[in-house]
């Protein structure tokens, strides 16, 4: 882990860090996230039986849209042409459902922001098209789970930090 923030201009005050001189390279970003809820309201999702609609086919649109617009919703992020959004859906049978996103792009930083917001996004998205019927429903668990590309190289998310 480095120590030095480089956000930062000489005046101490907040920057948009100059890439210009950065390397174009295949970059790629693995996140996750959970939202647990009733049995009920996951057996509905699983019947099709939420008015709103088709929950995971809405959030999972959700979820690339708003990898897509990682720039506008986070300052000090860069506009990155994304080469690929997928988003996959699992869930335990009982009460949970776990997202999966998985972003890339051949560009001069990384993709890690739009993964973690698209997790996000897709976990909100089934919130709110449930919460008629369920609102404590808990987010949680979100995190950057794996990342390659670029000069920081590779990095696996474990349990346990490290040292």
């Amino acid at each position: 882990m480095t120590d030095s923030l480089t956000h930062f201009n000489d005046q101490n005050r907040a920057k948009m860090v100059d890439v210009t001189d950065k390397a174009v390279t295949h970059r790629v970003a693995t996140a996750t996230g959970q939202i647990s809820m009733h049995p009920a309201t996951l057996q509905r999702i699983h019947d099709g039986q939420i008015k709103k609609g088709d929950v995971l086919a809405v959030a999972q649109v959700a979820g690339i849209m708003a990898a897509k617009q990682t720039s506008n919703l986070i300052p000090m992020c860069h506009l990155i042409p994304l080469t690929g959004v997928d988003i996959h859906f699992s869930d335990n049978d009982t009460d949970t459902i776990t997202v999966d996103v998985l972003v890339k792009t051949k560009h001069v930083t990384g993709v890690e922001i739009e993964a973690l917001l698209a997790v996000q996004v897709t976990l909100l998205t089934i919130y709110d098209m449930c919460k008629a019927i369920d609102r404590g429903m808990l987010i949680s668990d979100i995190h950057l789970v794996e990342k390659d590309g670029g000069k920081s190289g590779h990095f696996v998310y474990h349990d346990t930090p490290e040292s």
